[in-house]
C-alpha cells in the first residue's frame, strides 16, 4: 500500500470523523445536517480514489473510478446548500430563490456521469511509463468537468459573500470554515481546469484531492471548535452576489493555470505537477488565514502610522465611510447592524453590541451585534436591571469606561458587583449614547485579538462614533413619532368617512320604515325591505366592529383582576367562532391592577388572529405566567406566521396587514391598550411554522 492510499483511507477516517462531531452537538438544525451530507459524500469519494489508487488492472481502476466520478457528482449540489445556508439568518428566503439552481447544479453532472458514461471517457484507461492509470475525455467527460466548475464557483461566491458580510466575532469564527471549503472546490476546479486543458484526467489528482481535504479539515475543525452550533447569524440581501470578487479571481486563475503547468513540465517535469499545486493550495490557505487575521492588519496600522508618523486613523475617510453607510438607513435594527459592524471593522474588536433605551421598560432593548443573536440577548441580565444600572453608571462619563483596566474607583466595584452581566454581554468597553440631554443607549465593546488595549486615538473615534449614532438613533425616534401621529390622524380622517356611511345606512332604513306602513300588504315592497334591512344591519354591525378599534387612545380603568378568569371568559365567548379549542396553560395570575374589559379585548383579537392564520389541523394555546416583576400572556399558533421583513417594519403599524380582507388596525388597538397599561407586547414568528405573541404586564403593585 503506498503513501497515496494511505493519504486517502486517512482523508476519509478524518473527514467522517469531523462530521460525526458537528453533526452531534446539534442534529436538528438545518445547516449541520447539509454539514455532514457534504462531508459523507467526501468521506466515500475519498474512500472510492484509494481503491481506485490501488487498482492494478484497467477494468478494476474504471469501476472505482466511475463510483468515484457518480460521488464527485453530487458534492457541488450539496455543498451549494451548505453554503447558502451557512451563517445566514434569512437562510430559508435565500434557498427559495436558488431552488431550482441547486437542482441543475445536482442534476446535471450527475445525469452525465449515470447516464452518459459510455461519452464520458474516449477508450480503456492507460499508463504512461512511470505514472499512474489515466483516462481520456469523451465529450460528456468535458460537460462534466465544465459543471463541476460553474458549481464549485457557485460554492466559492456564496462563501465569500458570507465571509464579507461577517465582522467581528463572526467572521473570527467562520473564516476558516470558509478558507477550507473554498479550497476542496478550490481544488476541483483546478483539477477540472487540468482535465479540459489535457483532454484527460489521471489518479496523481485523486492523491491531490486527498492532501487538499486533510488540509481543509484542519481548518474546519478550529472554525467547528469557535462555532460550536454553526448559530452565527448574518443577514444577506437580495443583491448579494453582485459584486463578487470570486469571477475575477477564477479567471485569473484560469491564465495562471495554463503557465504553471507548462513551467512544471518543462523545469521539473510532468510527475511533479500534482506535488506543486499541493503546496500552492496549502500556500494560498496559509495566506489567506494570515491575511484575514484582526491582529495582524492592527499591527500593519500600528507599524504604519510609527513610520510615516501619521494619525492611526484617516477621520475624513472613518467619517466619510460612517454617513455613507448610515445616511439613507431608516429603521433602528438596520442601523444599528451598519454602526456594529464598522465599529468592528475599524477597531478590530470581535464583539461590537449596541443597546438602547425603551420608556416602557426597565433596563437595555437589543438592537444589533456582531457576536451576539436576538433570542440570546433577549434572556441576557444586560436586558433588566443591571442594563439600567450600566447607563446610569455611564451618563456622566464622557470617554468611553474600560471595565478591563480603568483606574477610576467606582470600576472595580460596578465590575464586581454586576460581574455576570458583563461576562454573559462580552463587554470590556463601554460608552453612553446620549443625544439632546436625553438618555438614547449603551455601545459595548470587548477585547481585541490578544487583549490589546484600546489607544487614546482608538477611545476619541469610538465617542465621535458614539455620539453621531446617538443623534441618528434620536432623529429616527422623532420620525417614528410622527409616523405615528400621522396615522392617528388618518385614523380619525378614516372615522369620518365610517360615520358618513352609518349616516347614509341610517337614512335608507327611515326611509324603508315610514313607507313600510303605506305598502306593507305589497308582497314585493315587504321582501325588498327584508332585504335592505339584513344587508344595512350586516354592514352596521361590521362597521361598528372596526369603529371601537378607532379611538385617538384608549381609556384604561384599571382594578384589581385574575388575568386567569380574563382568559377564561375571553375564551368562553369565542366558542364556535375558532376554528379548533383553544388549549390554555394558566399559571395563577391574579392580583394584577389591569382594565378586564380592555383586556379582552386584546384576547379576543390575538385569538381570532391566531384562527385566522391556522389550518383546519392547527393548534391556538394560550398561557399565562409570572416571573421577574412582570405577569405574562402568550398566544401561539401554529400558522402560517408572517416574515421577518413583515415583524420589524410593519407589524403593529395602523393599515399594515397580511389578511386579503384585513384593515391593519387590530393589533395597533392591541399595542395601544397594552401600553396604556405600562406593558408592551412582543412577536416572534416564522413563516411556514407559526407566531407566538407575548404580553408584559406590570405586575402586583
Amino acid at each position: 500500500m503506498n503513501i497515496s492510499v494511505l493519504l486517502a483511507y486517512l482523508a476519509a477516517t478524518v473527514t467522517a470523523a469531523l462530521a460525526v462531531y458537528v453533526v452531534s452537538r446539534d442534529p436538528k438544525s438545518v445547516v449541520p445536517r447539509f454539514f455532514a451530507a457534504g462531508m459523507a459524500l467526501l468521506v466515500i469519494e475519498a474512500a472510492l480514489s484509494a481503491m481506485a489508487l490501488r487498482s492494478a488492472d484497467p477494468e478494476e481502476f474504471l469501476l472505482w473510478y466511475r463510483a468515484k466520478t457518480i460521488v464527485a457528482s453530487l458534492l457541488p449540489g450539496c455543498w451549494l446548500l451548505f453554503s447558502l445556508a451557512y451563517g445566514r439568518v434569512n437562510y430559508r428566503e435565500i434557498l427559495t430563490r436558488w431552488i431550482y439552481l441547486v437542482i441543475a447544479v445536482w442534476a446535471i453532472p450527475a445525469a452525465l456521469a449515470v447516464f452518459l458514461w459510455g461519452d464520458w471517457h474516449a477508450g480503456p484507461p492507460f499508463m504512461e511509463p512511470g505514472s499512474r492509470w489515466h483516462l481520456a475525455l469523451g465529450w460528456a467527460g468535458y460537460v462534466w468537468s465544465l459543471a463541476v466548475i460553474a458549481g464549485a464557483i457557485l460554492v466559492v461566491m456564496n462563501l465569500e459573500q458570507t465571509l464579507r458580510h461577517s465582522t467581528g466575532r463572526k467572521r473570527w469564527q467562520i473564516k476558516f470554515m470558509i478558507i477550507g471549503v473554498g479550497a476542496l472546490f478550490g481544488v476541483r476546479i483546478y483539477n477540472s481546469s487540468l482535465a479540459i486543458l489535457y483532454s484527460q484526467v489521471g489518479a496523481d489528482n485523486l492523491a491531490l484531492n486527498a492532501a487538499v481535504l486533510l488540509m481543509a479539515d484542519t481548518l474546519i475543525a478550529v472554525s467547528a471548535l469557535r462555532d460550536r452550533e454553526m448559530k452565527v447569524d448574518i443577514y444577506l440581501s437580495h443583491t448579494f452576489l453582485y459584486n463578487s470578487m470570486t469571477i475575477i479571481l477564477v479567471g485569473a486563475y484560469f491564465i495562471g493555470v495554463g503557465l504553471l503547468a507548462w513551467l512544471a513540465q518543462v523545469w521539473i517535469g510532468s510527475r511533479s505537477l500534482p506535488m506543486t499545486a499541493f503546496l500552492l493550495f496549502v500556500a494560498i490557505m496559509g495566506l489567506g488565514a494570515l491575511l484575514l487575521s484582526g491582529s495582524v492588519r492592527m499591527k500593519r496600522k500600528h507599524f504604519v502610522s510609527r513610520l510615516f508618523e501619521r494619525p492611526l486613523y484617516d477621520y475624513r475617510q472613518v467619517w466619510a465611510e460612517f454617513t455613507e453607510a448610515t445616511s439613507t438607513l431608516s429603521t433602528t435594527k438596520d442601523l444599528g447592524s451598519a454602526v456594529v459592524n464598522m465599529v468592528s471593522e475599524t477597531l478590530d474588536c470581535l464583539s461590537v453590541s449596541l443597546w438602547v433605551t425603551e420608556e416602557s421598560r426597565d433596563g437595555l432593548v437589543f438592537v444589533a451585534s456582531t457576536a451576539l443573536t436576538e433570542e440570546r440577548a433577549r434572556t441576557m441580565k444586560l436586558a433588566g436591571q443591571d442594563g439600567a444600572e450600566l447607563l446610569l453608571a455611564l451618563w456622566d462619563r464622557e470617554m468611553p469606561v474600560d471595565f478591563g483596566g480603568a483606574r477610576e474607583e467606582w470600576v472595580p466595584d460596578f465590575r464586581e458587583s454586576h460581574a455576570a452581566a458583563l461576562e454573559e454581554a462580552r463587554i470590556r468597553y463601554a460608552v453612553a449614547l446620549r443625544a439632546a440631554t436625553r438618555p438614547i443607549g449603551v455601545m459595548t465593546l470587548s477585547g481585541r485579538n490578544r487583549d490589546a488595549p484600546l489607544t487614546a486615538q482608538d477611545q476619541e473615534l469610538l465617542r465621535t462614533i458614539a455620539d453621531q449614532t446617538a443623534s441618528s438613533l434620536l432623529r429616527l425616534r422623532l420620525a417614528d413619532q410622527l409616523n405615528r401621529a400621522k396615522a392617528l390622524e388618518a385614523l380619525q380622517t378614516m372615522s369620518a368617512f365610517f360615520m358618513h356611511d352609518l349616516k347614509n345606512l341610517g337614512s335608507k332604513l327611515s326611509l324603508v320604515m315610514q313607507n313600510l306602513p303605506v305598502h306593507f300588504e305589497n308582497p314585493e315592497f315587504r321582501k325588498d325591505a327584508i332585504r335592505s334591512v339584513t344587508q344595512s344591519v350586516e354592514k352596521i354591525n361590521s362597521m361598528c366592529s372596526r369603529l371601537t378599534l378607532l379611538s385617538e387612545r384608549s381609556r384604561v380603568l384599571p382594578r384589581e383582576s385574575n388575568l386567569d378568569r380574563i382568559v377564561t371568559d375571553s375564551v368562553k365567548n369565542l366558542e364556535g367562532l375558532l376554528k379548533v379549542p383553544v388549549q390554555c396553560s394558566l399559571g395563577r395570575v391574579h392580583g394584577l391592577h389591569i382594565d378586564g374589559e380592555q383586556m379582552q379585548k386584546v384576547i379576543g383579537n390575538l385569538l381570532l388572529n391566531a384562527s385566522d392564520a391556522i389550518a383546519e389541523d392547527g393548534k391556538i394555546t394560550v398561557a399565562t405566567s409570572m416571573g421577574d416583576g412582570w405577569a405574562q400572556l402568550a398566544v401561539s399558533d401554529t400558522g402560517c406566521g408572517m416574515s421577518r421583513e413583515f415583524v420589524q417594519e410593519r407589524l403593529f403599524r395602523p393599515f399594515q396587514t397580511t389578511k386579503p380582507k384585513g384593515m391593519g388596525i387590530g393589533l395597533f388597538h392591541c399595542k395601544t391598550i397594552v401600553e396604556a397599561h405600562g406593558g408592551r407586547i412582543e412577536v416572534e414568528s416564522e413563516e411556514g411554522k407559526g407566531s407566538t405573541f407575548r404580553v408584559f404586564l406590570p405586575g402586583k403593585r
